[in-house]
């Protein structure tokens, strides 16, 4: 029989909507970069085994170029921010502030 609160092999069922640790967020993104960056290698040797066909070298080269770029980009990102919900409601207007003044010019009678 399982304890109370734990799954069906004894892990525990998140009942919350914290976000994970930071550690555990760091050890994904690290892992993100890390199987990104390790693609780049194979695509640079497939393509100098592959420079008898010239586009298909090019191609993959040119798949490698931003690899490190967006590597970067994704390990650096934090977790998704949680969208603010507006207020929504009827506004009173009686404790609006009052408007700026509104300076009326005359018209001069001498001309």
């Amino acid at each position: 029989m399982n304890e109370a609160g734990s799954g069906p092999r004894g892990q525990a069922t998140l009942i919350t909507a914290a976000q994970p640790s930071y550690d555990d967020q760091l050890r994904s993104r690290r892992r993100r970069y890390v199987i990104m960056m390790a693609m780049r290698v194979p695509f640079l040797i497939a393509a100098a085994a592959l420079y008898h066909t010239p586009w298909l070298a090019v191609l993959l080269i040119v798949l490698s170029i931003p690899l490190p770029w967006c590597a970067v980009l994704i390990a650096n990102d934090g977790p998704a921010r949680k969208p603010a919900k507006a207020v929504r409601g009827t506004f009173n207007t009686q404790r609006m502030l009052p408007g700026p003044a509104h300076e009326v010019v005359e018209p001069r009678a001498d001309r």
